[in-house]
């Protein structure tokens, strides 16, 4: 259940003022009307609007809205507290956030560097929308190569006797002003305790195209079963192993003749390109939640 819709890129001058509103809520008439007439009310000008419904008659309904308010930065606060009527009545859930304030990333990374490094290419280029607050590691490898782009590093090894202690360490350097947590191939499971913190706000690329192959070495188990496509998926992290809500895929054939080695050498371009964009997606507000699904604007 996937929506896709064409990205406004707000220029400098108009960024500091412009806005997004995420929405879920019980489908009926007069959402879009009210929240329309609500922000028309307020001086603001929609510059983009996105919506989509499973059901009209019962089901849920999403939508994302981008706009203009002049003097934003003085008049977020209390439109926020105005629209706290408009949710009530419609029993919405919602977001409301400047565009300007760049949500902060926090990247867990084990060895293998490929997802990280698309991230920091992208990042560097100015094509990811998002500050890099650090990253963290249970090895030491790609510590001299992220401190390079002057992004702190934190080594904190994880061992099965220690991992409610390296747990419990990584919580308290990524501190509170992380958004979004980013799991570029790190290769350990992450605690109820720890995905509780950070609730549809963990993002992990598994090396298949799940539903299948979930686990460990899923190249392996897709070699063993003769596929003909492989891929990769970024969901978030929920307490089932590669469960939770999928937010991007990709796949690319393959032949009889690829063995494991040539199938892991495709499969990182495909895990960096679909969890560069499943990150893209998040930091501009374009995915809701609902259940294990999600929409996608």
């Amino acid at each position: 259940m996937e929506i896709h819709a064409k990205q406004a890129r707000p220029d400098n001058q108009n960024r500091a003022n412009r806005a997004r509103m995420l929405i879920s809520c019980p489908d009926g008439p007069g959402i879009v009307a009210a929240v329309s007439h609500f922000l028309h009310q307020h001086g603001a000008n929609i510059v983009q609007s996105d919506q989509y419904t499973m059901d009209p008659s019962g089901g849920m309904f999403f939508m994302r809205i981008e706009f203009d308010l002049p003097q934003l930065d003085n008049n977020l606060e209390q439109l926020k507290a105005d629209f706290a009527e408009v949710a009530g009545r419609f029993e919405m859930e919602w977001t409301l956030s400047a565009v300007s304030r760049k949500k902060r990333l926090a990247i867990f990374v084990s060895k293998e560097d490929h997802c990280l490094v698309e991230l920091l290419w992208q990042w560097q280029a100015g094509d990811l929308d998002a500050d890099i607050a650090l990253v963290v590691s249970n090895h030491l490898d790609m510590k001299d190569y992220v401190e390079s782009f002057g992004i702190p590093y934190h080594h904190i090894p994880v061992t099965a006797d220690t991992k409610k202690e390296a747990e419990q360490r990584q919580l308290e350097v990524i501190g509170s002003d992380v958004d979004v947590i980013i799991l570029a191939r790190y290769m350990q499971i992450i605690s109820p305790m720890f995905i509780e913190h950070y609730r549809n706000r963990i993002i992990n690329i598994h090396h298949s195209f799940l539903p299948a192959f979930v686990g460990g070495k899923p190249y392996a188990q897709a070699y063993n079963r003769g596929v003909k496509i492989i891929g990769a998926t970024a969901h978030y992290v929920t307490e089932e192993l590669d469960g939770g809500p999928i937010i991007e895929q990709d796949v690319q054939r393959v032949s009889h003749g690829d063995d494991v080695t040539e199938l892991k050498r495709i499969g990182r371009t495909i895990e960096r390109v679909v969890l560069a964009r499943a990150v893209k997606w998040h930091v501009e507000d374009r995915v809701l939640v609902h259940e294990n699904k999600t929409v996608v604007f």
